[in-house]
């Protein structure tokens, strides 16, 4: 169970909301934007347990016994008035009218149900109402223009740009910020992970504890390191086939978006030790002299260049691109890029 006061390295965000709360001026509806496993969906349980265990409907001793249990019961699951709603699991995963009409609209028009509030949390916003598919948020724009008191509306997106622009404008936005390094490596030291295992992940984690974890448990940061720095010796090297290869090899990858991820901050890194950042800063900690090499041979400019290029690829990979003609675009492209 977390309350607001244990979400950390969010200071602004938990005190906005705080605020709000105790001044019983909550918006309708909320954006939390930010990257994922930086605290987004714990802080919109919180703020739900914050709001309903301190003011119940009634102060009779039987209410006062249900509102100590209320934090159990929403941490469970089962109670009615919080409620998550993640994106389907077929299709584009977006939440499609039908949904929309029989198990989330029904909610809004008769809560709260117990409690003095309710509380719709959508994790993932951005895959549930996107602007390429807007059938699900245009009906649901009525309900969030017109919400009953004391019903919430708390959607987090990573990507807040793919949601539909009506969607956005009816939310006040909060924002969630990546993680420092220093609590990250907490989270993964409570999380019994080894301490060889744990800087690589942190260096690939771009500040989310989420991909720390992921990294550091399925022993990923290490292997991911050393196959970046495989594909970049293979845009190094003259003959064509050695690229036609490190594309095939990428494109077959068990986890293709997270490799072109890992060869992004490897080149961030090169344009860092170019335009002469400490290296304290740098992602890559184990690989210095790779760094420093590939920062005198390509400078920051065409470090900077290849970062850009892989954050476009990263983008068409999150929109369903061909995954062997994007890495074979994209080894090309970098081979040209000096």
């Amino acid at each position: 169970m977390s309350t607001l006061d244990d979400i950390r390295a969010q200071d602004t965000a938990v005190r906005t909301l705080k605020r709000a709360a105790d001044e019983q001026r909550l918006a309708s509806a909320y954006l939390f934007q930010g990257p994922s496993g930086v605290g987004k969906q714990k802080a919109a349980l919180a703020l739900a347990r914050y709001v309903i265990a301190q003011n119940p409907v009634d102060r009779s001793a039987t209410d006062r016994d249900a509102t100590s249990n209320c934090s159990a019961r929403i941490d469970a699951g089962t109670h009615p008035d919080v409620r998550v709603f993640l994106p389907r699991n077929e299709g584009h995963r977006n939440i499609n009218v039908e949904t929309l009409r029989e198990e989330i609209l029904p909610v809004a028009q008769y809560a709260p149900f117990e409690a003095c509030a309710t509380f719709l949390i959508f994790p993932e916003a951005d895959v549930s109402f996107p602007e390429i598919h807007p059938e699900g948020a245009n009906a649901m724009l009525k309900t969030l223009e017109e919400a009953r008191p004391g019903v919430h509306f708390l959607l987090l997106a990573e990507r807040p740009d793919q949601l539909l622009p009506t969607i956005r404008s009816r939310c006040q936005s909060v924002r969630f910020q990546r993680l420092p390094a220093s609590l990250i490596h907490e989270i993964l030291a409570a999380h019994e992970v080894p301490e060889p295992e744990r800087a690589a992940a942190i260096a690939l984690a771009d500040g989310r504890a989420d991909r720390a974890l992921t990294f550091a448990e399925q022993g990923l940061g290490k292997a991911l390191v050393q196959e970046a720095i495989h594909i970049d010796q293979a845009t190094q090297r003259p003959q064509p086939g050695t690229a036609v290869a490190a594309a095939e090899r990428l494109a077959k990858h068990d986890h293709p978006q997270l490799l072109i991820e890992t060869l992004q901050a490897f080149y961030r890194d090169i344009a860092c030790a170019a335009a002469g950042v400490d290296e304290l800063q740098w992602a890559f900690q184990g690989a210095k002299e790779t760094v420093r090499q590939r920062a005198q041979e390509l400078g920051p400019y065409g470090a900077a260049s290849r970062v850009q290029l892989l954050e476009e690829t990263v983008e068409l990979l999150r929109r369903n691109a061909n995954p062997q003609i994007m890495m074979d675009s994209v080894l090309f492209r970098l081979r040209s890029i000096v």
